[in-house]
């Protein structure tokens, strides 16, 4: 079976392999802010330094267990929150590669 490539896919000009997605990070604008209550969260302590955001722009085919093709739970356009993965940088933008596995959420 051929993984078909979708238009966001053509547009990356990236097709992860196997079990791998191509997720473009969310820019979160950090600032200062004050709580209900009043107190003043800086910049630098309201950075989120855990699980990041993004949309999935590409996904592989899925892994292989005992010689049959198991596909992956999430799809192009899902909203995701993953704990890592390698950053590449492909006609000036920046993307992140992980395995499915370190995917932590889908957010609908």
């Amino acid at each position: 079976m051929k993984n078909k490539i979708t238009i966001k896919e053509k547009k990356a000009g990236i097709q992860p392999l196997h079990d791998r997605v191509l997720i473009k990070e969310s820019i979160i604008k950090a600032g200062e802010h004050t709580t209900a209550s009043g107190f003043i969260i800086p910049v630098n302590v309201s950075d989120d330094k855990g699980a990041k955001k993004g949309e999935i722009i590409a996904v592989g085919p899925g892994r292989y267990e005992d010689g049959k093709l198991i596909p992956l739970s999430v799809k192009v356009g899902d909203t995701v929150l993953y704990s890592w993965g390698d950053t590449v940088k492909f006609d000036g933008q920046e993307y992140s590669i992980v395995r499915e596995s370190e995917i932590i959420a889908v957010i609908n």
